[in-house]
């Protein structure tokens, strides 16, 4: 769905999924019941060639301790699992926006979203003002990755990198291009090591190598995440502020704007709509406000008032009739987060959803 190939390595945080897998509506939050460290028995990368010249070729351009680097790097294990979950849905599996949606718009999620909102209202209202970014969308991209820090991903991220940077699967269409990527973001784990003390091998995240209740990948640590509570330190573990401030951080670094929805209903025209036209963008806004109206799609009044270009997005339900909203800029920004459509709108709904609900209980005092 991306349309600027450099923003594909930049847009990746938890799930970073739907780089990895060719089917993104369905990823969102592998349960922590699949995730697990890796074993005793399994392979250990100082005995991969590949790996340890990477090793040396790092370390020789970075200017770091060879004998550093290839520790580290080394001590990584292959874990079987993480390439088995990395491999392509079957081709022809559907996509079902309204399952995909009851899986984040649901009883549990929903009450620890505004146990969240709660405890964090300060923090919450303090990152809008100085960031331009609502609360409900910090809300619900934290509890669409991690379920309110409950699902944070238990393989140790060294591993999952290591794995996915040398032993991507080869059947995957785009293998060479990920294996680029995942390089990258090991390099990127070490620099994080380096930069804040920490211990690489002590990490844990999903099994894409995503990090924190943010679930940012390591380059999006040292890009997009802030000390949002003044320590001097950056901890999207164990600080609240920071976890808040980086995702507000991330949606202003790719081009928010404070004030404009994300979505607009719509309704098709059949007889005269032109679904080829409108689609070939895909979710990249494309289309003036009259120019997607003298193409079949009869917009709200608001989406009819919009100033600047709009996206036909479509979303499959099975076999049922598919869904469509014009999506603005703003709608385009959330996928910077994960490349999905479906995934931006479930942390939309999921955000607003929980707003609606802490309006209805402050009425009732």
């Amino acid at each position: 769905m991306l349309s600027k190939p450099s923003a594909l390595l930049h847009a990746v945080t938890g799930l970073a999924l739907s780089l990895v897998l060719a089917h993104p509506p369905l990823l969102a939050n592998t349960s922590a019941a699949k995730q697990r460290p890796a074993t005793i028995g399994e392979q250990r990368y100082d005995q991969h060639a590949a790996a340890m010249a990477f090793a040396q070729e790092l370390a020789q351009r970075r200017g770091w301790d060879p004998a550093w680097v290839r520790e580290q790097i080394g001590q990584a294990r292959h874990l079987p699992t993480v390439v088995r979950l990395v491999s392509p849905a079957p081709a022809g599996t559907p996509k079902n926006w309204a399952a995909y949606r009851a899986r984040f718009i649901e009883p549990r999620r929903l009450q620890a979203g505004l146990s969240y909102w709660q405890a964090n209202r300060d923090t919450l209202a303090r990152a809008e003002a100085e960031f331009g970014v609502p609360a409900t969308l910090i809300v619900g991209v934290i509890g669409v990755e991690t379920l309110y820090g409950q699902h944070l991903g238990q393989f140790r991220v060294l591993d999952a990198l290591a794995t996915l940077a040398f032993d991507f699967p080869s059947a995957h269409p785009r293998a060479e291009t990920r294996r680029g990527f995942f390089r990258a973001e090991l390099e990127h784990l070490l620099e994080l090591a380096r930069e804040t003390g920490r211990n690489p091998a002590s990490l844990r995240g999903s099994y894409a190598g995503a990090m924190g209740w943010p679930q940012f990948m390591p380059s999006s640590w040292l890009r997009y995440a802030v000390d949002f509570d003044g320590d001097g330190r950056v901890d999207l573990f164990d600080s609240q502020a920071d976890v808040i401030g980086s995702v507000a951080n991330y949606f202003k670094a790719f081009g928010w704007q404070t004030g404009m929805p994300t979505h607009y209903p719509v309704q098709l025209e059949r007889t005269r709509l032109d679904l080829p036209t409108l689609l070939a963008p895909d979710i990249l806004p494309s289309f003036e406000a009259a120019a997607m109206e003298s193409l079949g799609v009869q917009l709200s009044a608001d989406g009819r008032q919009h100033a600047g270009p709009l996206a036909l997005v479509e979303l499959e339900n099975g076999d049922a009739p598919r869904s469509y909203v014009a999506g603005t800029q703003n709608f385009y920004v959330v996928t910077r987060y994960n490349w999905s459509s479906y995934y931006a709108l479930a942390v939309i709904e999921l955000g607003e959803t929980i707003q609606a609900m802490m309006a209805s209980r402050t009425a009732e005092r």
